[in-house]
């Protein structure tokens, strides 16, 4: 089973195990992290499922199939502290090439570049 470290606002690192096929909303949220609310469900309604994504795996996540809308970017336009790596969780679909993948929580210290969008 593939796994997902996320850098929490704490800057602890927690270690998730991640079901293949699930959006990373569904996985976060499942696993109690309180930040991804995901209330629309996962339809692009809202940004409470907004996450970093390490720039040195954006490319590989963009590659699995999961790549950044024009209506995904609109949302992201309502959310907190968006940065150049941010995406909504919602949108990205674990799968085993993604085994390993590093995220953080928006407001968490993690030294990648900040660019805002």
């Amino acid at each position: 089973m593939p796994t997902i470290n996320i850098i929490l606002k704490s800057g602890k690192t927690k270690s998730l195990h991640a079901d293949e096929g699930w959006s990373l909303m569904e996985i976060l949220r499942e696993a109690g992290i309180k930040e991804i609310q995901g209330i629309c469900g996962g339809c692009m309604a809202c940004a409470t499922c907004h996450i970093y994504v390490h720039p040195d795996w954006f490319a590989r996540v963009t590659a699995q199939d999961n790549e950044k809308s024009e209506e995904e970017e609109d949302m992201l336009d309502t959310a907190f502290d968006v940065r150049q790596y941010s995406r909504l969780g919602c949108q990205i679909r674990m799968s085993a090439a993604l085994d390993g993948l590093v995220l953080a929580i928006p407001g968490a210290t993690t030294g990648w570049p900040e660019e805002g969008v």
